[in-house]
């Protein structure tokens, strides 16, 4: 188990590159299911589509499935088809989260010839009321599927549904405890397994960024649902910004106004969460010059944007996918994102060769080099807007590979001052993981 003061550096990759493939959809029992066949594209000579960002992030079209191409003669299903499955919470190009995890799995499918990926994305309760996240999984096992990501941690009871009803099939959850023998929640499922990305540095590199970007010192944190991943994601960029702030901008930590604004939920549903929108606007208009987003969607970037054509100076950090700048460079700061590639192909060889068995995969980045796509789980692309100020970025970077820095080190209280951390304390990963309140220092709600 890797903590804190020590650093991993397993991790993984992603592609850039997008290949679409016209087929049409299925319907299985009422669900719009699409069918990426990887033994019968292999031949087929496919038109790279980069679109811009913005244009990625409506509804996907049900014709235009994506397709991985080019896969490697060395797997060991070569010659046969193997069906993995992908249950998605989001719709597949959401310019966030879902995009980042789609883009893994064709990314991980290119190397494993032989394969066959079936998904449903927007599986969720504005999009699909009546339908939960196993009954998804039991259409897609029902057409071969023998291996399924869950890819939201709202999916964490279905995943463990799905293993136990199916338990000769391969269950992944992306996030998740349920495997970690040293958590709070382990459940003995052999077929179960969690993979996930440390983002916390991530989160601390984008909020250090946010720090050396801001001129008012107010930065907004869009923020989606309260639970253990978003309290620690959203502290751990507050701990960078008060690390940069105070050592590079040489401010007083009280100086610095760190807010949190939760919407409800991954992504604006409307009558049941905030609008995402609405609240970029409000720190927008509010005297909040950066605006951080933890949300899957990329609402701060584009009323950023707006923002700024309107006159304002501001800047924005997105979350979750490598080409986030793209939707505003000039005001971006910088995207800190997840390379999902490595670990799918990982456990998929394993499940094809019939030895995987349940583990829990917390991936650090590659402090080598974060950004190398085929080594580093987690990475952070700089934004235009640093300018000069990114050299502080690089240091702070490199003070978190090598140690000489660590936020998560005491003396640290809680939002409501109860002691988090003693003088000279490292936190474990226990402790991180299951973060119960917001620090103090950052305004929000924690519950």
């Amino acid at each position: 188990m890797v903590r804190f003061d020590t650093f991993s550096t397993r991790a993984i990759a992603l592609s850039g590159t997008k290949f679409v493939f016209k087929a049409p959809p299925m319907r299985l029992n009422g669900l719009l299911v699409k069918t990426i066949n990887h033994s019968t594209l292999k031949s087929l000579s496919l038109i790279a589509v980069f679109g811009a960002l913005l244009g990625s992030c409506g509804s996907p079209s049900a014709n235009s499935p994506t397709s991985p191409t080019g896969a490697s003669p060395e797997s060991p299903a070569a010659g046969k088809d193997f069906t993995v499955g992908m249950v998605l919470v989001g719709p597949k190009q959401d310019g966030g989260w879902n995009q980042a995890q789609f883009e893994g799995i064709q990314t991980a499918l290119k190397t494993i010839p032989g394969t066959k990926l079936e998904y449903v994305d927007k599986v969720n309760v504005a999009d699909r009321p009546n339908v939960k996240g196993s009954q998804v999984a039991d259409d897609l096992i029902s057409k071969g599927a023998k291996f399924v990501i869950f890819n939201s941690d709202d999916f964490k009871d279905d995943a463990l549904a799905t293993a136990k009803k199916h338990p000769d099939v391969t269950v992944i959850h992306a996030s998740g405890d349920y495997a970690w023998k040293e958590g709070k929640n382990f459940k003995n499922q052999p077929n179960l397994g969690n993979i996930m990305g440390r983002m916390e540095y991530g989160k601390m590199i984008a909020g250090c960024a946010a720090a050396l970007g801001t001129e008012t010192g107010k930065i907004g944190y869009l923020g989606p649902l309260i639970n253990d991943e978003t309290r620690r994601y959203s502290s751990s960029a507050y701990l960078g910004a008060k690390y940069c702030w105070e050592t590079y901008r040489k401010k007083k930590a009280e100086n610095l106004n760190f807010k949190v604004t939760w919407i409800g939920f991954w992504f604006n549903i409307p009558g049941k969460t905030l609008d995402p929108t609405k609240v970029a606007d409000d720190y927008y208009n509010g005297g909040y010059d950066v605006v951080m987003s933890g949300i899957d969607t990329p609402e701060a970037a584009v009323q950023g944007k707006k923002a700024a054509e309107a006159g304002k100076k501001v800047k924005f950090v997105h979350y979750d996918l490598a080409s986030g700048c793209n939707l505003a460079p000039d005001i971006c700061l910088g995207v800190p994102y997840y390379n999902w590639s490595f670990p799918y192909a990982n456990s998929i060889k394993k499940a094809i060769a019939g030895n995987y068995t349940s583990e829990f995969t917390w991936l650090a980045p590659d402090w080598k080099d974060i950004n190398n796509p085929e080594t580093s789980m987690v990475g952070f692309n700089p934004g235009t807007a640093l300018g000069d100020n990114k050299k502080f970025l690089d240091e702070f970077i490199k003070g978190l590979g090598d140690g000489s820095i660590n936020p998560f080190k005491g003396p640290l209280n809680f939002q409501d001052g109860t002691p988090f951390l003693k003088a000279g304390e490292t936190a474990t990963d226990q402790q991180i993981w299951y973060l119960p309140q917001l620090l103090a220092g950052m305004e929000g709600s924690s519950k």
